[in-house]
């Protein structure tokens, strides 16, 4: 760990959550995060139908509401923004819905405090059985096996869980994709994770325990459905961006746009490390 009050030694780390009607999970989620590895926690919330607002601004949070949904993608764009303006250094998204386990933290970010990854992946899929432990239904074990398998095959990669909602990112990561020209929706992780390997930035996984369980969010078969055809359809836009064929402007680094030199990065995709 690295030593408290001294601010050149140590990055900075905030946590954001995304919410959405997470009232009855927050303030365990919140209690969770381990003491003295985090700065400051963001909340933002997305028109949430019920006291999800009210109960953050108990918590020794900063909360910000939007005063409609702009969806998960949307939510994120917003966390992203303002915790970025606030200067920190590494950022990790925790859902405020207690699925994701966030003593698990350290491990989390270590990666990315030693310099040797700029994206972190809580997976579980790392461990066999893991996610099916954890109540994962059937259905979803398979599609995500599927979809990750695909993405594999498209960015080079050996992730395990390229759908895992508990995530790390370094601030220059953030500072350089494009995040704010992607979805709105929650096909925003899977298009994160592909600019991401295509901009040749290092991702790295460590297994993180989940749990499903009625006050969890998580996405319905139909919206998966959805989820995991747009994450199909960007893995192809990706190829043909790549080919210069069709391009996207979610797939030219930040710094290009501003005027400034584009990024100094490879464009070989990154595999994830154990």
């Amino acid at each position: 760990m690295w030593k408290r009050g001294v601010a050149e030694e140590r990055p900075r780390v905030a946590v954001v959550m995304p919410a959405l009607n997470a009232a009855r999970t927050l303030i365990d989620t919140y209690q969770a995060i381990p003491a003295g590895w985090v700065d400051e926690v963001l909340l933002v919330d997305d028109n949430s139908a019920d006291e999800t607002v009210e109960i953050a601004r108990t918590l020794p949070i900063k909360v910000i509401w939007h005063p409609h949904t702009v969806g998960y993608g949307g939510n994120q764009k917003t966390c992203y923004l303002d915790v970025l303006q606030g200067g920190v250094d590494i950022v990790v998204m925790l859902h405020p819905d207690g699925q994701y386990h966030p003593p698990q933290i350290p491990e989390l970010i270590r990666p990315i405090v030693e310099g040797s990854a700029d994206v972190v992946l809580g997976s579980r899929m790392r461990v066999a059985g893991m996610a099916r432990t954890g109540g994962m239904p059937l259905w979803k074990w398979i599609a995500n096996r599927f979809l990750t398998t695909v993405e594999n095959l498209v960015l080079g990669t050996t992730l395990t869980d390229a759908h895992t909602g508990y995530r790390a990112y370094s601030r220059e990561f953030l500072l350089t994709v494009p995040f704010l020209r992607n979805s709105l929706d929650f096909s925003f992780d899977s298009e994160m994770l592909m600019q991401a390997a295509y901009f040749g930035f290092r991702i790295h996984e460590v297994p993180t325990t989940s749990r499903y369980f009625d006050d969890a969010s998580s996405v319905g078969f139909r919206a998966g459905a959805v989820y995991g055809l747009k994450t199909l359809l960007f893995a192809v836009r990706l190829v043909l961006h790549r080919l210069g064929l069709w391009s996207s402007r979610k797939l030219v680094p930040a710094a290009a746009r501003e005027g400034a030199s584009p990024s100094s990065r490879p464009r070989e995709p990154a595999a994830a490390q154990p």
